[in-house]
């Protein structure tokens, strides 16, 4: 199977959608230039940086029987149209009765380790997780991104896909035929015994690299990774917090109202997966703080496989 970039993947995956279907069209402040060469201006616009103003007009463009995708950018981009996304986007299907469909998709930049200092390294999906009415995917992998970007962009309702820009470079094995990743399955990225590890977007890979270290010493892990944090797969969670016993979560956001947190409360709000657990659930999360533009101050800030395998072997020794 060929391998490709997480970035690419993305962008094949888009290219191919406005093959197949005519009525998709991209918004971006800053033109995709392949995108541009095959599909022509109408139906690839280079915006100006209005955010407020384009994520209107790709709700707009939905409910009259188009499919936009309009990328934000950095996440902290999309803060300026946040009235749009709270108080139209995520609501605007139910508020018309259901009688139009609003396909859209969103796409945004999260996480830090480009040293972009506080603004520009933001993980904050859980904002967006609480509003009802809005999909959201977080691929790991360029496998996930190009069937998950493929399943948002086919879907008839606003989808939020989330990217990390520590995995743009990150290259996987990606099939050249047509397919898809449902939205709201997880995926099991390794089997263990021992211990879960539910793990966001670049923690994956870090989480992977622990499992690796910690089968060294004879402790078995299993690493989780949701894929979609909405609809979350709370099945395929639980069943492997059951089969562990323990549950460490990694999340490049912080802890407080995070996804997370929202993972430990499905892991022991469940009574039959609370009476399997051996030890309390532990987060393995960025610190409460601004993400600082020095690299060894954001190295201290975020999570890593170094405080993955500290906190599995705390849960171990419960």
């Amino acid at each position: 199977m060929p391998k490709t970039t997480y970035a690419k993947a993305a962008a094949d995956a888009v290219a191919e959608e406005m093959r197949r279907d005519p009525k998709i069209f991209h918004l971006s402040t800053d033109a995709p230039q392949p995108l541009l060469k095959e599909f022509g201006e109408k139906r690839v616009r280079e915006t100006p940086i209005t955010e407020a103003a384009l994520t209107g007009i790709a709700i707009g463009a939905a409910g009259s029987g188009y499919r936009p995708i309009f990328n934000w950018g950095i996440v902290t981009f999309a803060f300026v149209a946040m009235d749009q996304i709270v108080n139209q986007a995520s609501k605007i299907h139910y508020m018309f009765g259901g009688q139009a469909k609003f396909p859209i998709l969103f796409r945004a930049l999260v996480g830090g380790g480009g040293n972009r200092a506080a603004q520009h390294s933001q993980s904050p999906y859980s904002m967006f997780m609480n509003l009802s009415g809005l999909k959201i995917i977080l691929p790991s992998t360029p496998y996930d991104m190009k069937g998950l970007l493929k399943s948002a962009i086919r879907d008839d309702n606003p989808v939020i896909s989330f990217e990390s820009s520590r995995l743009l470079s990150y290259e996987g094995e990606v099939p050249e035929e047509d397919y898809t990743v449902p939205i709201g399955k997880a995926d099991i990225k390794r089997e263990g015994s021992d211990v879960t590890v539910v793990a966001i977007a670049w923690l994956v890979h870090e989480a992977l690299a622990a499992a690796e270290e910690l089968a060294k010493e004879g402790i078995s892990v299993e690493v989780v990774d949701p894929r979609t944090l909405v609809p979350m797969d709370a099945e395929t969670i639980r069943a492997s917090a059951q089969k562990t016993g323990r549950v460490v979560v990694a999340d490049e956001a912080g802890p407080t109202a995070s996804a997370a947190a929202e993972i430990s409360a499905l892991v022991t709000e469940d009574a039959a997966t609370f009476a399997s657990l051996k030890a309390p659930v532990l987060r393995v999360c960025a610190l409460e703080a601004p993400i600082p533009y020095a690299p060894v101050l954001e190295n201290h800030v975020f999570p890593d496989r170094n405080k993955i395998i500290a906190a599995v072997k705390q849960v171990l020794a419960a």
